[in-house]
C-alpha cells in the first residue's frame, strides 16, 4: 500500500502569522494533534504540533536549566528556548524542518521514517504544496481494514496447514521438529524451542494465516546446556487440571 491509499486528504493548515492561540483552539476544536504551516502561495514552510505547546511561559511549564549548563549551551540556546516559550505566532514555535512524503510513497518507509525522526505525522506534498497527510491514525484504521477483507476460500485446512510450514521455515527461529495438525481451522502447533520469544513468533504466525480460529501451543522448551525441558505453559495448564 501507498500514501494515497490511506492519507487523510482535507488537511487543516494555519499560517506563519497564525496566533498561538487560535492555533491551539483550531487543533481542540478539530480534534487533531498537529497542524501544517503554509505561505501565502499554499507552499509548506512547518508543522505546528501538541508537542510545541508544552514549554510555555503562560502554564509555567518553561525550561529551567541551571548555571552550569547554560555556560555550556551559550546564550543562542536560551535566546531559542525563550522565544518557544512566549512568543506569539506559529512561525515562532513551528518545526520549520519538514519530513515529507509522496503520494505513492510506500507504508514501510513512512513507518521507518516516522521512527527514525520520531513524529507522529507526515505531510504529503506534489511539489510543494500539500496534498494529504498521514499520521499513526491512518496507519492504524489501514490494520483495521485488512482485517476486514474478505476471507480467502481456499483456506481449508490442507492449505493452512502448508501456509503455516512455509511461514516459520523462512525464519531462522523456526521450532525444531516442527509439527502443525489443522482441524476445522484449530491449529495445534509442536515441535522444540531453545528461546521464549520464538513461541510467540511461531504463534503470531500461525494466527496470522488466513482461515486460522484458533492457535494450540505444545511447543517444548529446551535447554541446550542442561538438558532440561519444560511443557509449554497451555500443556501445563491442562495437566494441572486433569
Amino acid at each position: 500500500m501507498r500514501a494515497h491509499q490511506i492519507m487523510t486528504r482535507s488537511v487543516i493548515s494555519v499560517t506563519p502569522d497564525t496566533s498561538i492561540v487560535e492555533a491551539a483552539n483550531i487543533m481542540l476544536k478539530r480534534h487533531v494533534s498537529g497542524l501544517t504551516v503554509v505561505d501565502d502561495t499554499g507552499k509548506l514552510v512547518g508543522v505546528v504540533s501538541e508537542g510545541d505547546f508544552i514549554r510555555r511561559s503562560e502554564i509555567g511549564t518553561g525550561r529551567k536549566r541551571g548555571r552550569w549548563l547554560r555556560f555550556i549551551l551559550g546564550p543562542g540556546k536560551s535566546a531559542s528556548d525563550f522565544v518557544h516559550e512566549h512568543g506569539r505566532k506559529v512561525a515562532e514555535v513551528m518545526t520549520a524542518s519538514v519530513v515529507t512524503i509522496t503520494e505513492d510513497t510506500a507504508l514501510a518507509e513512512i513507518v521507518d521514517l516516522m521512527e527514525r525522526n520520531n513524529v507522529k505525522r507526515l505531510p504529503v506534498v506534489r511539489g510543494d504544496k500539500v496534498v494529504g497527510i498521514v499520521s499513526r491514525a491512518n496507519l492504524l484504521q489501514a490494520v483495521a481494514g485488512l482485517a476486514r477483507e474478505v476471507r480467502d476460500p481456499t483456506a481449508d485446512d490442507d492449505h493452512i496447514r502448508s501456509r503455516i510450514i512455509d511461514t516459520m521455515e523462512k525464519n531462522d527461529w523456526c521450532p525444531f521438529g516442527l509439527n502443525v495438525i489443522v482441524r476445522d481451522g484449530i491449529v495445534h502447533l509442536s515441535g522444540v524451542i531453545t528461546e521464549e520469544r520464538t513461541r510467540q513468533a511461531a504463534m503470531v504466525a500461525a494466527e496470522n494465516v488466513e482461515g486460522v480460529k484458533k492457535v494450540h501451543d505444545h511447543l517444548c522448551w529446551v535447554d541446550t546446556m542442561s538438558g532440561i525441558y519444560l511443557n509449554s505453559p497451555e500443556d501445563d495448564d491442562l495437566a494441572k487440571a486433569s
